[in-house]
């Protein structure tokens, strides 16, 4: 990424969100997520609509607008930790991949937060 990127591109916690939905579809293409149609696409959406919000937001003319949106990305982070944590529970991932999947869950949830107040100090 080019330094000095201007736009939804050039936010840190859109680029985390990107980076977990990357992983996101790449950890449900296989195992035992190939043949749960109704987890594994729900997973996926949830991932996709964290970056996706971001972005959406981010471009909208008004602070109330845009913080909507984190909102609603800052929702979907929990809601991805939280299917995640069942996968890890019904034996679809391990550990490892639970932990990395929480940590970008986190942050996201940290920066987003921040994100949120910063707007809202503005409008």
């Amino acid at each position: 990424m080019a330094q000095g990127e201007k736009g939804f591109r050039g936010l840190r916690v859109w680029q985390k969100g990107k980076e977990l939905a990357v992983l996101i579809y790449k950890i449900t293409s296989h195992g035992k997520f190939i043949n749960d149609y109704g987890l594994r696409d729900q997973l996926r959406r949830a991932a996709v609509s964290i970056p996706s919000n971001i972005a959406e937001g981010d471009e909208l003319n008004t602070d109330k607008q845009a913080i909507r949106h984190f909102y609603l990305a800052k929702g979907s982070s929990a809601e991805v930790l939280t299917q995640s944590m069942i996968s890890f529970e019904i034996g679809y991932i391990d550990n490892d991949t639970l932990s990395e999947i929480e940590s970008l869950c986190v942050d996201i949830a940290k920066m987003l937060a921040k994100l949120i107040a910063a707007r809202s100090k503005e409008s």
